[in-house]
């Protein structure tokens, strides 16, 4: 339900015409003995999240959710460029694990491993994802089975404190790829930036050099879309505070 509330609050300071809501289930949903939790819900918001895309531009800033939700947007970009697209994953964690490698069945932190190819049948994109098109960028909590994976496919990785314009430029430019999609996990800044998070992890990258690096990717490639997500706020204060600091990331993403 913070999620819910974060996602209202983002809606709340958006022009109307130009914001598309994406109902999700109330319902938890089934595992169906998957090993991802809620599967049922996540293909309903997956499928509604496709037919939403499917009505509008081609450039979207998917806002609200957790991680999940990536999995129609770029699902959808992946489709429509047929591969050709760079991801950025700005966030705290890769989100690559699997149904057998994860600790706890949340499908957020499967999502972009299921991108590429690797995952629950069910939820595979058509078109998967190539790792060697994966930037982890500001990634700082990783499970060994992770980092394994990050080892072994190509994935590249910048950390908080080789993150810099120059030095995601280049490596977006190494894939090859025409065109890219940012993905925003709010949990990328650090806790000091942002209030409404319900996993804030220490040490994370100041909010001026996030919408500095986005910048000067939107400045220099393509953008096939974008997403904002895991805003948790506690409170109504919460998000008042964090709003200015959110709005920015979103007019950042799309200019």
């Amino acid at each position: 339900m913070r999620l819910v509330d974060g996602a209202d609050a983002i809606r709340g300071d958006l022009p109307t015409a130009s914001t598309t809501v994406v109902d999700v289930p109330l319902e938890a949903g089934d595992s169906r003995g998957s090993g991802v939790s809620r599967l049922g819900s996540i293909e309903i918001v997956r499928d509604r999240t496709l037919a939403a895309l499917a009505e509008l531009p081609d450039r979207v800033v998917t806002i609200g959710g957790d991680c999940g939700v990536e999995l129609g947007s770029i699902g959808h970009v992946l489709a429509r460029t047929g591969g050709d697209v760079a991801v950025v994953w700005f966030d705290a964690h890769p989100d690559l694990n699997t149904p057998e490698s994860s600790p706890s069945a949340a499908f957020c932190g499967m999502v972009l491993r299921t991108l590429t190819g690797d995952g629950e049948a069910s939820l595979l994109p058509s078109v998967p994802l190539a790792a060697g098109n994966v930037i982890l960028a500001g990634t700082r909590s990783t499970d060994d089975d992770e980092a394994e994976y990050v080892a072994s496919s190509g994935v590249a990785r910048l950390g908080v404190d080789e993150l810099s314009p120059e030095a995601l430029v280049a490596a977006i430019e190494k894939t090859g790829a025409s065109s890219v999609y940012l993905h925003v996990d709010l949990d990328v800044l650090d806790p000091s930036e942002i209030a409404g998070l319900a996993d804030p992890m220490p040490f994370g990258v100041e909010a001026t050099a996030l919408v500095a690096l986005i910048r000067a990717v939107t400045a220099r490639f393509p953008i096939a879309g974008a997403g904002i997500t895991s805003y948790s706020p506690a409170s109504e204060a919460d998000a008042t505070d964090d709003l200015p600091t959110i709005l920015r990331l979103v007019g950042a993403l799309s200019s």
